[in-house]
């Protein structure tokens, strides 16, 4: 059966780092676009980042752009989210998914998410 995992949340004070891992299971994730979302409380998911299935281009909400890089292993089975400078306003829920475009409507396969906690 096809699963995506994230790991990597936790609480980290302001200006901190955290790494965020998705690990696929039953599928490969290189053939695939892979993107992060995050919900902070309230029903919306927010797209963070993305990585396309050739690895170029990627994308990132304004927000995130300079402190956030999304990446791949050699294997291309894992994707990294690096988050420096960690913001409250970055607290969430993040989850990856996978799907043929870097669209949140082309995302097929979702992983259950690891909490983002960073206090004000």
């Amino acid at each position: 059966q096809e699963q995506l995992v994230e790991s990597g949340g936790g609480s980290v004070q302001p200006g901190g780092s955290l790494r965020l891992s998705c690990v696929a299971s039953g599928l490969s994730l290189g053939v695939y676009a892979v993107g992060w979302f995050r919900q902070a409380p309230g029903p919306e998911h927010e797209g963070v980042s993305c990585i396309s299935a050739e690895d170029r281009p990627t994308y990132y909400l304004d927000s995130a752009k300079g402190r956030f890089t999304v990446s791949r292993d050699d294997s291309g089975d894992t994707v990294y989210l690096q988050m420096n400078d960690l913001k409250p306003e970055d607290t969430g829920t993040y989850y990856c998914a996978a799907g043929s475009h870097c669209i949140y409507d082309s995302m097929i396969y979702w992983g259950q998410g690891t909490q983002v906690t960073v206090p004000s």
